[in-house]
């Protein structure tokens, strides 16, 4: 079971917010020894998910946290709003999907490149995602 040794947890109201969520992100990277390579996928992954939660979600919170699992180290990345949510999950999680002008690159992409990953999303509640992402 892992534990959690440090927890940033910021707003996600406009543009600059994103920008600060793979900020911290990148602290906790370094802080649990990612490589470089982890640390640009879970930075990107952060990147996805924060936009995601600010333009589908009409924004909401990122709760990100500096966990340990009997002395393997990660970053674990929770993004939840209070909006429309989302009725398909299969499908917004296939590449291509989109309900905007994005690629639709967001929720497949956050789940590549993450070791973990759980969403829960209620239609007219909001969603929340889990990922989460070790030291190799």
């Amino acid at each position: 079971m892992a534990t959690t040794t440090r927890t940033e947890q910021l707003n996600i109201r406009a543009s600059e917010d994103v920008v600060r969520v793979r900020q911290q992100t990148r602290a906790l990277a370094v802080a649990a020894g990612l490589s470089l390579v982890d640390q640009t996928k879970i930075i990107t992954a952060a990147s996805e998910l924060a936009r995601n939660t600010l333009d589908y979600g009409g924004g909401g919170e990122a709760r990100m946290e500096l966990i340990d699992n009997d002395g393997r180290p990660g970053v674990r990345l929770v993004f939840e709003d209070r909006g429309p949510g989302i009725a398909d999950i299969e499908m917004a999680l296939r590449d291509g999907f989109t309900t905007g002008s994005g690629l639709g690159l967001g929720l497949g992409g956050a789940r590549r490149l993450s070791n973990e990953f759980f969403i829960e999303s209620t239609p007219g509640v909001g969603t929340k995602v889990t990922i989460t992402r070790w030291k190799a």
